[in-house]
């Protein structure tokens, strides 16, 4: 009792395991025995010549649909089922002999080429995996296998009996593999539906009728014409079944074809045994073919289509949770998506948004502008980004940030557009508080310079110059006899001249007179003359179209952008000669700063203690200018500013200085 109860259950487990390989080799074994004996029963008279041989290509499948420590067991018992239905169907020990030679090499060959090919139980489910399917099992295996089992039968002629082998096996592996693999791998998961059943059902039931009316029946039946009714039921298995299907359709074909031949019926009996076993070999080969190659195609087409709803799916998934508004086109230029953030955003209805519904949102002042980058950028498939005004659900005009980029289905195969918008108003305002900020402190800057240069140039500069002709009438009085006492009156003399010259220098640089008397033109070659004699070097100063009527903004922020990149690029350069040139472009001043001296990085100057250059474009952005820095080390540098003027310039100005 006790020793009842301790038993381990991984012998019960052992048992059931090796009852189960037990029971399936056994059934192997029966099968090839009876596919044997079948296709010797079908046999062409008077000799049975068999047209189809189903046991190899079954006992392939079925070591394909099992583990390989049971293979050894399934070749033994399949085999031996084979070996047994030839000696019952009359082969003699001899030729069984070569018989199962030839049965080896074909298993082998099948199996090891297969699985070399696939790594894997093969799915035949596109061209190029029938393709490789066909090489191997249709053609390489058969053909082998005939060559040797073939050597049994050369008293009858060794090459017809080679043609007889290679066209049999080579019609079963056709069929019957593709069948059972196929059923194998998709048949728990295709018959979900009772209707799945029912299509089966009515198709084999129509096959079977239309074959026997076609093959077997006698009479005014036996019409040729009568092969034309299996075309749309193997379209039907085609489309609706797939490779399976038509594989199972052509073994019902196959087997009432024989059959019907074998009894000396239908549209093959009567040509004598080979003409008949050829005939129906070729017909199957030429019917099977075209419709395999057919279901292949449309389990292609519907995997494609399926990985494309898949992935589809996944993009609206993330789209629709994406904090962004996302919207698509087509190569006509058309909106054919928009995600569920825009259509938040905007309050419309999916509807009302494609096509070019979309630009109804848009505001009427940036709508021109915005669909004109658009055309652009689509004609020549390249990326963008614009900003433009986007009507929110509560009527509210908000600036949209959008970002542009082309989509390809292939290399060459333009697709349109997907874009991400962001709503960027808050930034933009945060930016114009900003900027306006940036230009009253410019602005009190200024001021401050100006009074300052005001206390040196009417205070303290004139106290130095009246200080220093008092010194020198006290010299002028001095008899000539003290020349100790004058060789020390004399440079400080001198020492208040410079403390002068450069107090006046000083005032000039903090606020150029000459700037507001004489204009922009004179102050700019003032300076450039100023700064040449100081620092003893060379520099060129030139103008063209210039008018003489500035506005006061703009003239003072050339000026300082003239002051700062002029005495940085004195100060850092390493040359002694420099080109300045003020000219007018099209509703605009440009100003450029040129030297050949040793350059610089300009993003890491403005990373570092560029405050001269953060200024000059805080004073440019203020007057909705431009300015660009173009250097290198040792590629020298070129300053060039852009700056609006007339009514556009005292606009930029009014709207900087809200």
């Amino acid at each position: 009792m006790n020793s009842a109860r301790s038993l381990p259950s991984w012998n019960i487990a052992n048992f059931d395991s090796r009852l189960r390989t037990a029971m399936v080799v056994c059934l192997v074994g029966i099968l090839c025995y009876l596919g044997d004996r079948l296709a010797y029963v079908l046999g062409i008279p008077p000799d049975q010549i068999a047209s189809l041989w189903p046991s190899t290509p079954l006992l392939v499948a079925v070591l394909l649909l099992t583990p390989r420590r049971i293979w050894p067991l399934l070749i033994a018992a399949g085999l031996g089922g084979i070996a047994l239905a030839d000696l019952r169907n009359g082969a003699s020990i001899g030729d069984e002999i070569w018989f199962s030679l030839g049965n080896v090499c074909e298993v082998f060959i099948s199996i090891l080429g297969i699985n070399l090919l696939f790594k894997r139980v093969p799915q035949l489910t596109s061209v190029k995996a029938l393709a490789k399917y066909l090489v191997v099992g249709v053609i390489l295996a058969p053909f082998v296998a005939g060559l040797v089992g073939a050597i049994a039968s050369v008293s009858s002629g060794y090459w017809l009996q080679w043609r007889l082998w290679f066209f049999a096996d080579a019609l079963a592996f056709l069929t019957v593999t593709p069948a059972i693999l196929g059923w194998a791998r998709e048949g728990p998961t295709w018959a979900k539906k009772s209707l799945d059943y029912l299509e089966l059902a009515a198709l084999m039931i129509l096959l079977s009728l239309f074959g026997y009316l076609t093959f077997v029946s006698a009479g005014r039946w036996i019409q040729p014409a009568l092969l034309y009714s299996l075309v749309p039921l193997l379209l039907w298995a085609a489309l609706r079944l797939g490779l399976k299907g038509v594989s199972t359709s052509m073994i019902v074909i196959a087997f009432l074809s024989v059959g019907g031949a074998a009894h000396g019926r239908g549209p093959f009996a009567q040509q004598g045994a080979l003409n008949s076993v050829l005939s129906i070999q070729l017909f199957l080969f030429f019917v099977a073919m075209p419709f395999m190659f057919l279901a292949v195609l449309v389990e292609e087409q519907k995997m494609t289509e399926e990985v494309l709803r898949e992935s589809e799916g996944r993009f609206r998934a993330v789209a629709n949770t994406a904090p962004v508004m996302i919207w698509m086109s087509g190569p006509d230029r058309l909106c054919t998506y928009c995600n569920k953030p825009w259509l938040q955003f905007t309050g419309r209805q999916l509807e009302a948004e494609l096509g070019n519904g979309w630009e109804e949102c848009v505001h009427p002042e940036d709508r021109q502008a915005c669909a004109e980058a658009y055309t652009q950028a689509f004609d020549r498939c390249q990326s963008f980004t614009s900003e433009y005004r986007l009507r929110r659900h509560d009527g509210e005009y908000r600036w949209i940030l959008t970002t542009v980029v082309p989509r390809f289905e292939s290399v060459d195969s333009f697709a349109g557009y997907i874009s991400s918008a962001v709503d960027v108003t808050d930034r933009k305002r945060a930016e114009e508080s900003l900027s306006s900020l940036s230009g009253r402190l410019i602005e009190a800057q200024e001021q401050e310079r100006h009074h300052i240069a005001r206390e040196l140039h009417d205070d303290i500069s004139q106290k130095l110059v009246l200080s220093s002709i008092e010194l020198q009438q006290f010299a002028d009085r001095l008899p000539d006899s003290p020349a100790r006492l004058r060789n020390q009156i004399e440079p400080l003399m001198k020492r208040i001249s410079e403390i002068s010259s450069d107090t006046h220098a000083l005032s000039h640089r903090l606020h150029s007179s000459k700037l507001e008397t004489l204009g922009l033109v004179a102050a700019m070659r003032g300076f450039c003359r100023e700064l040449a004699e100081q620092r003893d070097v060379k520099i060129d100063f030139t103008h063209s179209e210039v008018p003489d009527i500035l506005p006061p903004h703009v003239s003072l922020c050339l000026f300082r952008v003239l002051q700062e990149g002029l005495s940085n690029a004195v100060k850092h350069s390493g040359v002694r000669r420099f080109n300045v040139q003020l000219e007018k472009v099209p509703d605009q001043l440009q100003l450029t700063i040129r030297d050949a001296g040793v350059g610089f990085d300009p993003g890491l100057a403005m990373h570092n203690d560029g405050l001269g250059l953060i200024s000059m474009r805080e004073r440019i952005s203020n007057l909705k200018g431009t300015i660009s820095i173009v250097s290198k080390p040792h590629s020298g540098t070129e300053i060039r500013a852009r700056v609006p003027v007339g009514a556009r310039a005292e606009q930029n100005h009014m709207t900087s200085s809200a």
